[in-house]
């Protein structure tokens, strides 16, 4: 999930554990900065961070559950409810709004939705991640469409304050567009929505779990996650694949990603779901920023003017 989230009104912030102690009060936090200029009423600024992988169930919940904390929690470091109360504590003291554009949660439990009333409550705005869908992960049989998605919409419906299949938020004149593109396509209903979010005229930073790949988000992608190429030497993309090669083939999807290029009122586009920060020109109008993983304490400031 996402939320774009008036820091003025955060709590839960509890205080610090020992881990990097000796250090300065922010040191473990890994940081970027960028800057849109995006034509507001008045500049501000957010910390978007993504990819939290919330890793909780009780000791009453299936037993896949309790099977993916144990598995699940080793593979995020344990910590990732720190990371949270961390780069809330900075966002407060540093920014205006904090924004999380997906996988708060790593799968679907009790625990987990408690988490996000927990620190999020009704003040949350954003979209969903691909592993806000996920039931029980690879224990299950799942394919990615929108028939898996309706088994348990109204569960994440419930959890969450807001349209998670496409939201809006103005702020200072910008309007912050978010849409459920988890599985790397849109339907045809939420590129119609967002055309009646262009005919407000203002203009639009889309904020998306998985990013609209370019060639250098896409090679970048694949090379940390596959080791594409050699040492010292640049990488060639081989193939597109999954959610980057259904941006491609998917009709709707391509056409909107088509249009999206040449719509002037687009001023950036922010993502995550690769666990990694890169950042590329995505149109005349807006570049594409996309944060590393929060589980690991990344977050990226990004000013507005």
């Amino acid at each position: 999930m996402g939320g774009l989230i008036a820091v003025s009104e955060l709590t839960g912030c509890a205080s610090r554990t020992e881990l990097f102690a000796e250090r300065g009060k922010w040191e473990r936090l890994v940081l970027a900065y960028n800057h849109i200029d995006a034509g507001a009423t008045k500049p501000f600024s957010i910390l978007h961070i993504s990819d939290t992988h919330f890793t909780e169930a009780y000791s009453h919940e299936d037993p896949r559950r309790l099977e993916l904390k144990e598995i699940r929690t080793k593979t995020f470091g344990g910590r990732q409810e720190e990371a949270l109360r961390d780069s809330i504590a900075w966002a407060k003291e540093n920014v205006d709004f904090l924004l999380h554009t997906g996988d708060l949660i790593d799968w679907q439990s009790e625990a987990n939705f408690d988490l996000v009333k927990k620190y999020f409550g009704t003040e949350l705005f954003g979209a969903i991640g691909n592993h806000e869908y996920s039931r029980f992960m690879w224990l299950e049989k799942a394919k990615n469409d929108e028939m898996y998605k309706d088994g348990t919409r109204h569960k994440i419906a419930a959890a969450y304050p807001f349209d998670i299949s496409l939201a809006s938020k103005v702020v200072n004149g910008v309007n912050f567009v978010t849409m459920d593109d988890v599985y790397g396509y849109v339907t045809e209903n939420q590129v119609e929505r967002f055309r009646a979010e262009v005919k407000k005229g203002l203009p639009i930073v889309l904020c998306v779990h998985v990013p609209l790949y370019t060639p250098k988000i896409w090679g970048a992608s694949r090379k940390f996650w596959n080791g594409v190429g050699k040492k010292y030497s640049s990488f060639e993309i081989k193939s597109w694949e999954s959610s980057a090669h259904i941006q491609l083939k998917d009709p709707v999807t391509s056409n909107f990603i088509q249009y999206l290029k040449s719509e002037k009122l687009l001023k950036g586009i922010l993502a995550g779901h690769t666990h990694i920060t890169v950042q590329d020109r995505f149109s005349p109008t807006a570049m594409e920023y996309v944060v590393g993983g929060n589980f690991m304490f990344h977050g990226q400031e990004i000013t507005f003017s």
